[in-house]
Protein backbone atom coordinates (compact mmCIF):
# COMPACT_ATOMS: atom_id res chain seq x y z
CA UNK A 1 0.00 0.00 0.00
CA UNK A 2 0.97 3.79 -0.90
CA UNK A 3 1.47 6.26 2.15
CA UNK A 4 -1.23 8.44 2.02
CA UNK A 5 -0.96 12.57 3.64
CA UNK A 6 -4.15 14.23 4.94
CA UNK A 7 -2.81 17.61 4.91
CA UNK A 8 -4.42 20.33 7.13
CA UNK A 9 -7.59 18.62 8.36
CA UNK A 10 -9.12 19.00 11.32
CA UNK A 11 -8.99 16.19 13.15
CA UNK A 12 -12.11 15.89 15.72
CA UNK A 13 -13.02 19.70 14.46
CA UNK A 14 -9.91 20.86 16.15
CA UNK A 15 -6.81 22.81 14.99
CA UNK A 16 -5.77 21.22 11.61
CA UNK A 17 -3.30 18.52 11.38
CA UNK A 18 -1.37 16.81 8.91
CA UNK A 19 -2.44 12.62 9.05
CA UNK A 20 0.09 10.41 7.89
CA UNK A 21 -1.06 6.75 6.55
CA UNK A 22 1.51 4.09 6.15
CA UNK A 23 0.06 0.83 4.86
CA UNK A 24 -3.15 -0.05 7.23
CA UNK A 25 -1.91 2.44 10.15
CA UNK A 26 -1.63 5.79 11.18
CA UNK A 27 1.39 6.35 11.73
CA UNK A 28 2.46 10.42 12.40
CA UNK A 29 -0.33 13.55 13.09
CA UNK A 30 1.09 16.66 13.34
CA UNK A 31 1.57 19.58 11.36
CA UNK A 32 4.56 20.33 8.98
CA UNK A 33 5.02 16.71 7.86
CA UNK A 34 7.10 16.21 4.52
CA UNK A 35 4.69 14.06 1.93
CA UNK A 36 7.65 12.21 0.61
CA UNK A 37 6.39 9.52 -1.39
CA UNK A 38 2.68 9.73 -0.38
CA UNK A 39 -0.06 10.63 -1.86
CA UNK A 40 -1.63 13.67 -0.97
CA UNK A 41 -4.51 15.19 0.02
CA UNK A 42 -5.26 18.50 0.42
CA UNK A 43 -7.91 18.74 3.29
CA UNK A 44 -8.12 22.39 4.66
CA UNK A 45 -11.50 23.26 6.37
CA UNK A 46 -12.50 19.56 6.19
CA UNK A 47 -13.00 17.02 9.59
CA UNK A 48 -11.07 14.20 9.99
CA UNK A 49 -13.55 11.80 12.52
CA UNK A 50 -12.65 7.75 13.10
CA UNK A 51 -14.78 5.87 10.43
CA UNK A 52 -18.25 5.44 11.31
CA UNK A 53 -19.46 2.29 12.72
CA UNK A 54 -23.19 1.44 12.54
CA UNK A 55 -24.78 -0.86 15.09
CA UNK A 56 -28.29 -1.17 12.99
CA UNK A 57 -28.11 -2.00 8.93
CA UNK A 58 -30.31 -4.21 7.25
CA UNK A 59 -28.34 -6.06 4.38
CA UNK A 60 -31.08 -8.05 3.23
CA UNK A 61 -28.72 -11.02 1.77
CA UNK A 62 -29.93 -13.78 1.90
CA UNK A 63 -32.87 -13.94 0.49
CA UNK A 64 -33.60 -9.94 -0.03
CA UNK A 65 -31.31 -9.28 -2.90
CA UNK A 66 -34.17 -6.89 -4.70
CA UNK A 67 -33.91 -4.94 -2.22
CA UNK A 68 -29.91 -4.54 -1.59
CA UNK A 69 -27.01 -6.71 -1.08
CA UNK A 70 -23.94 -7.14 1.19
CA UNK A 71 -21.99 -5.79 -1.89
CA UNK A 72 -24.35 -2.63 -2.59
CA UNK A 73 -25.31 -2.10 1.09
CA UNK A 74 -21.38 -1.71 1.83
CA UNK A 75 -20.92 0.58 -0.93
CA UNK A 76 -23.46 2.65 0.48
CA UNK A 77 -22.54 2.83 4.02
CA UNK A 78 -18.86 3.54 2.46
CA UNK A 79 -20.38 6.62 0.70
CA UNK A 80 -21.65 7.88 4.36
CA UNK A 81 -18.23 7.30 5.79
CA UNK A 82 -18.80 3.83 7.18
CA UNK A 83 -15.95 1.77 8.36
CA UNK A 84 -18.13 -0.87 9.78
CA UNK A 85 -22.16 -1.95 10.21
CA UNK A 86 -23.43 -4.72 12.14
CA UNK A 87 -26.08 -6.68 9.48
CA UNK A 88 -29.26 -7.52 11.10
CA UNK A 89 -30.69 -11.00 11.33
CA UNK A 90 -34.00 -10.48 9.78
CA UNK A 91 -32.69 -12.09 6.19
CA UNK A 92 -34.38 -15.19 4.62
CA UNK A 93 -33.08 -17.53 5.86
CA UNK A 94 -32.76 -16.19 9.14
CA UNK A 95 -29.23 -15.17 10.71
CA UNK A 96 -30.40 -17.39 13.51
CA UNK A 97 -27.39 -20.36 13.12
CA UNK A 98 -23.72 -20.41 12.67
CA UNK A 99 -23.79 -20.92 8.96
CA UNK A 100 -26.09 -18.11 8.28
CA UNK A 101 -23.93 -15.49 9.99
CA UNK A 102 -20.81 -17.11 8.25
CA UNK A 103 -22.26 -16.70 4.86
CA UNK A 104 -23.05 -12.61 5.83
CA UNK A 105 -19.57 -12.21 7.26
CA UNK A 106 -17.53 -13.86 4.45
CA UNK A 107 -19.71 -11.51 1.62
CA UNK A 108 -18.57 -8.87 3.49
CA UNK A 109 -15.57 -9.45 3.56
CA UNK A 110 -15.34 -10.24 -0.21
CA UNK A 111 -16.88 -6.56 -0.18
CA UNK A 112 -14.19 -5.36 0.70
CA UNK A 113 -15.75 -1.60 1.52
CA UNK A 114 -16.66 -2.06 5.25
CA UNK A 115 -16.53 -4.68 7.64
CA UNK A 116 -19.93 -6.28 7.93
CA UNK A 117 -20.05 -7.68 11.74
CA UNK A 118 -23.57 -10.20 11.95
CA UNK A 119 -25.89 -9.71 14.09
CA UNK A 120 -27.34 -13.17 15.50
CA UNK A 121 -31.33 -13.89 16.36
CA UNK A 122 -32.54 -14.02 19.44
CA UNK A 123 -35.07 -16.89 18.93
CA UNK A 124 -35.21 -19.12 16.15
CA UNK A 125 -37.09 -18.23 12.86
CA UNK A 126 -37.35 -14.55 15.17
CA UNK A 127 -40.31 -16.47 15.98
CA UNK A 128 -39.76 -15.41 19.44
CA UNK A 129 -40.51 -19.31 21.14
CA UNK A 130 -37.01 -20.91 21.38
CA UNK A 131 -33.88 -19.29 21.99
CA UNK A 132 -31.30 -19.42 18.76
CA UNK A 133 -27.84 -20.84 18.85
CA UNK A 134 -26.63 -17.97 20.50
CA UNK A 135 -23.53 -19.65 21.57
CA UNK A 136 -22.36 -21.17 18.18
CA UNK A 137 -23.02 -17.99 16.37
CA UNK A 138 -20.44 -16.26 19.04
CA UNK A 139 -18.14 -19.09 18.66
CA UNK A 140 -18.23 -19.08 14.82
CA UNK A 141 -15.75 -17.27 12.47
CA UNK A 142 -18.22 -14.11 12.41
CA UNK A 143 -17.72 -14.15 16.53
CA UNK A 144 -21.14 -12.62 16.93
CA UNK A 145 -20.99 -10.88 20.22
CA UNK A 146 -24.74 -8.76 19.33
CA UNK A 147 -27.99 -10.38 19.03
CA UNK A 148 -31.50 -9.17 18.10
CA UNK A 149 -34.70 -10.06 16.58
CA UNK A 150 -35.06 -6.36 15.30
CA UNK A 151 -38.20 -6.01 13.43
CA UNK A 152 -39.97 -8.43 16.05
CA UNK A 153 -40.38 -7.83 19.49
CA UNK A 154 -38.86 -10.21 21.95
CA UNK A 155 -42.31 -9.73 23.77
CA UNK A 156 -42.01 -12.81 25.76
CA UNK A 157 -40.25 -11.93 29.22
CA UNK A 158 -38.60 -15.59 29.90
CA UNK A 159 -37.21 -15.57 26.72
CA UNK A 160 -35.95 -12.20 26.96
CA UNK A 161 -34.41 -13.17 30.71
CA UNK A 162 -32.98 -16.66 29.37
CA UNK A 163 -31.66 -14.79 26.17
CA UNK A 164 -29.86 -11.33 28.72
CA UNK A 165 -28.60 -14.71 30.90
CA UNK A 166 -27.07 -16.66 28.47
CA UNK A 167 -25.08 -13.42 26.55
CA UNK A 168 -23.99 -12.71 29.93
CA UNK A 169 -21.58 -15.93 29.51
CA UNK A 170 -19.27 -14.44 26.65
CA UNK A 171 -20.19 -10.39 27.33
CA UNK A 172 -22.57 -10.38 24.56
CA UNK A 173 -25.75 -8.14 24.45
CA UNK A 174 -29.06 -8.23 23.62
CA UNK A 175 -30.38 -5.93 21.51
CA UNK A 176 -34.17 -5.14 21.90
CA UNK A 177 -37.00 -3.87 19.15
CA UNK A 178 -39.43 -2.59 21.65
CA UNK A 179 -43.25 -2.75 20.60
CA UNK A 180 -45.25 -4.36 22.63
CA UNK A 181 -47.21 -6.34 20.01
CA UNK A 182 -50.64 -6.32 21.20
CA UNK A 183 -50.69 -2.29 21.91
CA UNK A 184 -49.72 -2.15 18.22
CA UNK A 185 -51.80 -4.35 16.66
CA UNK A 186 -52.47 -2.81 13.24
CA UNK A 187 -50.82 0.57 13.95
CA UNK A 188 -49.92 2.72 10.80
CA UNK A 189 -48.43 5.41 12.42
CA UNK A 190 -47.92 7.75 15.90
CA UNK A 191 -50.28 7.46 17.74
CA UNK A 192 -51.50 11.01 18.43
CA UNK A 193 -53.09 13.79 17.06
CA UNK A 194 -52.13 13.40 13.26
CA UNK A 195 -53.68 10.05 13.39
CA UNK A 196 -56.66 10.73 14.69
CA UNK A 197 -57.40 13.61 12.57
CA UNK A 198 -56.33 11.59 9.85
CA UNK A 199 -58.00 8.20 10.73
CA UNK A 200 -55.13 6.14 10.96
CA UNK A 201 -54.40 2.85 13.22
CA UNK A 202 -51.78 4.64 16.04
CA UNK A 203 -48.71 3.00 17.58
CA UNK A 204 -48.83 4.76 20.97
CA UNK A 205 -45.71 5.56 22.90
CA UNK A 206 -46.44 3.31 25.55
CA UNK A 207 -45.91 0.29 23.42
CA UNK A 208 -42.19 0.84 23.09
CA UNK A 209 -41.94 2.32 26.99
CA UNK A 210 -43.32 -0.55 28.71
CA UNK A 211 -41.24 -3.03 27.26
CA UNK A 212 -38.15 -0.57 27.25
CA UNK A 213 -39.09 -0.43 31.05
CA UNK A 214 -39.24 -4.15 31.29
CA UNK A 215 -36.42 -4.74 29.96
CA UNK A 216 -34.07 -2.50 31.64
CA UNK A 217 -35.38 -4.28 34.93
CA UNK A 218 -34.34 -7.86 33.71
CA UNK A 219 -30.45 -6.55 32.53
CA UNK A 220 -30.45 -5.69 36.06
CA UNK A 221 -31.97 -8.38 37.78
CA UNK A 222 -29.39 -10.96 36.14
CA UNK A 223 -26.64 -8.44 35.45
CA UNK A 224 -26.30 -8.47 32.05
CA UNK A 225 -26.72 -5.93 28.64
CA UNK A 226 -28.91 -4.90 26.62
CA UNK A 227 -29.14 -2.69 24.19
CA UNK A 228 -32.19 -0.36 23.04
CA UNK A 229 -32.54 -0.52 19.28
CA UNK A 230 -34.04 2.92 17.66
CA UNK A 231 -35.33 4.45 20.96
CA UNK A 232 -37.73 7.35 19.60
CA UNK A 233 -39.76 8.94 22.26
CA UNK A 234 -39.11 11.02 25.14
CA UNK A 235 -40.79 8.32 27.73
CA UNK A 236 -38.17 5.71 26.42
CA UNK A 237 -35.50 8.49 27.35
CA UNK A 238 -36.74 8.76 30.69
CA UNK A 239 -36.59 5.26 31.38
CA UNK A 240 -32.95 4.93 29.94
CA UNK A 241 -32.44 7.86 31.81
CA UNK A 242 -33.03 6.23 35.42
CA UNK A 243 -31.77 2.85 34.30
CA UNK A 244 -28.21 4.66 33.51
CA UNK A 245 -28.80 6.86 37.09
CA UNK A 246 -28.64 3.21 39.01
CA UNK A 247 -25.94 1.86 37.41
CA UNK A 248 -27.32 -1.22 34.94
CA UNK A 249 -25.81 -2.22 32.06
CA UNK A 250 -28.19 -0.28 29.40
CA UNK A 251 -27.32 1.73 26.40
CA UNK A 252 -29.51 2.74 23.29
CA UNK A 253 -29.26 4.39 19.61
CA UNK A 254 -31.31 6.77 17.69
CA UNK A 255 -32.17 6.87 14.13
CA UNK A 256 -31.25 10.12 12.01
CA UNK A 257 -34.87 10.14 11.08
CA UNK A 258 -36.32 10.57 14.51
CA UNK A 259 -33.78 13.13 15.16
CA UNK A 260 -34.83 15.45 12.31
CA UNK A 261 -38.85 14.05 11.02
CA UNK A 262 -41.75 14.66 12.56
CA UNK A 263 -45.39 12.63 12.17
CA UNK A 264 -46.68 15.76 10.68
CA UNK A 265 -44.88 14.79 7.43
CA UNK A 266 -47.64 11.45 7.79
CA UNK A 267 -50.71 14.01 6.00
CA UNK A 268 -48.85 13.90 2.83
CA UNK A 269 -49.94 10.02 2.59
CA UNK A 270 -46.34 9.75 1.14
CA UNK A 271 -45.46 5.86 2.30
CA UNK A 272 -41.65 6.86 2.28
CA UNK A 273 -42.48 8.25 6.10
CA UNK A 274 -43.62 5.23 6.85
CA UNK A 275 -41.34 3.43 9.46
CA UNK A 276 -41.09 1.39 12.39
CA UNK A 277 -41.22 2.62 15.06
CA UNK A 278 -43.12 5.87 13.49
CA UNK A 279 -42.13 9.23 13.59
CA UNK A 280 -43.05 10.79 16.52
CA UNK A 281 -44.23 14.36 17.60
CA UNK A 282 -42.00 17.48 17.63
CA UNK A 283 -41.46 16.75 21.62
CA UNK A 284 -40.23 13.65 21.23
CA UNK A 285 -37.77 14.97 18.47
CA UNK A 286 -36.05 17.40 20.54
CA UNK A 287 -35.99 14.92 23.61
CA UNK A 288 -34.09 12.63 21.26
CA UNK A 289 -31.92 15.27 20.70
CA UNK A 290 -31.39 16.41 24.53
CA UNK A 291 -30.58 12.62 25.27
CA UNK A 292 -27.97 12.46 22.56
CA UNK A 293 -26.25 15.31 23.33
CA UNK A 294 -25.96 14.34 27.19
CA UNK A 295 -25.67 11.18 26.82
CA UNK A 296 -28.22 9.72 27.96
CA UNK A 297 -28.62 7.79 24.19
CA UNK A 298 -25.20 6.46 23.62
CA UNK A 299 -25.35 6.65 19.61
CA UNK A 300 -26.57 6.84 16.16
CA UNK A 301 -27.67 4.08 14.69
CA UNK A 302 -29.23 4.52 10.90
CA UNK A 303 -31.84 1.55 10.70
CA UNK A 304 -30.33 1.67 6.97
CA UNK A 305 -33.71 -0.26 5.39
CA UNK A 306 -33.79 -0.98 1.83
CA UNK A 307 -37.11 -2.10 0.09
CA UNK A 308 -37.74 -2.12 -3.76
CA UNK A 309 -40.00 0.86 -5.08
CA UNK A 310 -42.50 -1.47 -5.38
CA UNK A 311 -42.63 -2.35 -1.58
CA UNK A 312 -43.20 1.69 -1.22
CA UNK A 313 -44.66 3.10 -4.28
CA UNK A 314 -48.44 2.01 -3.40
CA UNK A 315 -51.00 3.64 -0.89
CA UNK A 316 -50.16 3.84 2.83
CA UNK A 317 -51.64 0.81 4.09
CA UNK A 318 -50.14 -1.58 1.99
CA UNK A 319 -46.21 0.15 2.04
CA UNK A 320 -43.74 -1.60 3.75
CA UNK A 321 -42.13 0.39 7.13
CA UNK A 322 -38.44 1.71 6.62
CA UNK A 323 -36.61 4.39 4.85
CA UNK A 324 -32.47 4.21 3.84
CA UNK A 325 -30.11 6.01 5.81
CA UNK A 326 -26.40 5.21 5.93
CA UNK A 327 -25.54 7.97 2.85
CA UNK A 328 -27.68 10.36 4.72
CA UNK A 329 -26.84 9.88 8.47
CA UNK A 330 -23.75 11.94 8.75
CA UNK A 331 -25.61 14.78 7.03
CA UNK A 332 -28.71 14.35 9.49
CA UNK A 333 -26.62 14.71 12.80
CA UNK A 334 -24.40 17.79 11.49
CA UNK A 335 -27.96 19.58 10.50
CA UNK A 336 -29.66 18.25 13.97
CA UNK A 337 -26.73 18.05 16.59
CA UNK A 338 -23.79 20.44 15.28
CA UNK A 339 -25.02 23.16 13.15
CA UNK A 340 -27.83 23.35 15.97
CA UNK A 341 -24.76 23.74 18.87
CA UNK A 342 -25.87 20.74 20.57
CA UNK A 343 -22.74 18.47 19.71
CA UNK A 344 -19.20 19.60 18.36
CA UNK A 345 -17.35 16.96 16.17
CA UNK A 346 -15.78 15.05 18.61
CA UNK A 347 -19.29 14.28 20.30
CA UNK A 348 -19.87 13.14 16.97
CA UNK A 349 -17.15 11.00 16.53
CA UNK A 350 -18.07 9.51 20.40
CA UNK A 351 -21.70 8.85 19.24
CA UNK A 352 -21.37 7.65 15.66
CA UNK A 353 -18.05 5.88 15.88
CA UNK A 354 -16.16 5.38 19.05
CA UNK A 355 -19.52 4.09 21.23
CA UNK A 356 -21.19 1.97 18.93
CA UNK A 357 -17.71 -0.02 18.05
CA UNK A 358 -17.70 -0.71 22.55
CA UNK A 359 -21.05 -1.20 22.58
CA UNK A 360 -20.87 -4.12 19.75
CA UNK A 361 -17.14 -5.32 21.28
CA UNK A 362 -15.71 -4.05 17.47
CA UNK A 363 -11.93 -4.14 17.67
CA UNK A 364 -9.98 -1.87 15.32
CA UNK A 365 -12.59 0.58 14.64
CA UNK A 366 -13.69 3.34 16.96
CA UNK A 367 -10.07 4.00 17.56
CA UNK A 368 -8.69 7.92 18.28
CA UNK A 369 -7.54 9.58 15.47
CA UNK A 370 -3.76 8.78 16.62
CA UNK A 371 0.38 7.20 15.56
CA UNK A 372 -0.51 3.51 16.09
CA UNK A 373 -3.65 3.42 15.76
CA UNK A 374 -5.69 1.57 12.44
CA UNK A 375 -6.65 3.79 9.50
CA UNK A 376 -10.26 3.61 9.59
CA UNK A 377 -10.83 7.27 8.59
CA UNK A 378 -13.79 9.02 7.48
CA UNK A 379 -13.13 13.02 5.86
CA UNK A 380 -15.95 15.52 5.60
CA UNK A 381 -16.79 18.76 3.99
CA UNK A 382 -19.18 20.49 6.45
CA UNK A 383 -19.40 23.46 4.45
CA UNK A 384 -21.13 21.13 1.37
CA UNK A 385 -24.79 21.81 0.78
CA UNK A 386 -26.88 19.81 -1.18
CA UNK A 387 -30.09 18.63 -2.30
CA UNK A 388 -30.66 14.60 -1.56
CA UNK A 389 -30.79 13.23 -4.91
CA UNK A 390 -31.38 9.26 -4.51
CA UNK A 391 -30.82 8.47 -8.11
CA UNK A 392 -26.88 8.78 -7.01
CA UNK A 393 -27.27 6.10 -4.19
CA UNK A 394 -24.80 3.58 -4.06
CA UNK A 395 -27.75 1.44 -2.46
CA UNK A 396 -29.74 -0.47 -4.46
CA UNK A 397 -32.75 0.83 -3.10
CA UNK A 398 -34.32 4.58 -3.62
CA UNK A 399 -36.56 4.69 -0.07
CA UNK A 400 -35.69 7.78 1.18
CA UNK A 401 -37.43 10.78 3.34
CA UNK A 402 -34.81 13.25 2.35
CA UNK A 403 -35.06 13.38 -1.41
CA UNK A 404 -34.92 17.15 -2.69
CA UNK A 405 -34.27 18.11 0.91
CA UNK A 406 -30.88 20.35 1.19
CA UNK A 407 -28.36 19.04 3.85
CA UNK A 408 -25.25 19.94 4.99
CA UNK A 409 -21.91 18.15 4.86
CA UNK A 410 -20.72 15.55 2.19
CA UNK A 411 -17.91 12.63 3.11
CA UNK A 412 -14.97 13.11 0.58
CA UNK A 413 -13.04 10.18 1.29
CA UNK A 414 -13.43 7.23 3.56
CA UNK A 415 -10.31 5.36 4.52
CA UNK A 416 -10.71 1.39 5.51
CA UNK A 417 -7.17 0.38 7.03
CA UNK A 418 -5.49 2.61 4.76
CA UNK A 419 -7.27 1.89 1.32
CA UNK A 420 -9.07 4.31 0.43
CA UNK A 421 -12.97 3.09 0.06
CA UNK A 422 -14.23 6.76 -1.26
CA UNK A 423 -12.48 9.73 -3.01
CA UNK A 424 -13.74 13.01 -3.56
CA UNK A 425 -17.06 11.68 -3.29
CA UNK A 426 -17.02 8.84 -5.17
CA UNK A 427 -16.91 5.20 -4.84
CA UNK A 428 -12.88 4.32 -5.64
Amino acid sequence: MSKILIRGAKVLGGEPQDVLIDGETITRTGTGIEAGDATVIEAAGQILLPGLVDLHTHLREPGREDSETVLTGTKAAAVGGFTAVHAMANTFPVADTAGVVEQVWRLGKESGYCDVQPIGAVTVGLEGKQLAELGAMHDSAAGVKVFSDDGKCVDDAVIMRRALEYVKAFDGVAAQHAQEPRLTEGAQMNEGIVSAELGLGGWPAVAEESIIARDVLLAAHVGSRVHICHLSTAGSVEIVRWAKSKGWNVTAEVTPHHLLLTDELVRTYNPVYKVNPPLRTEADVMALREALADGTIDCVATDHAPHPHEDKDCEWAAAAMGMVGLETALSVVQQTMVDTGLLDWAGVADRMSARPAAIGRLEGHGRPVSAGEPANLTLVDPAYRGAVDPAGFASRSRNTPYEGRELPGRVTHTFLRGRATVVDGKLA
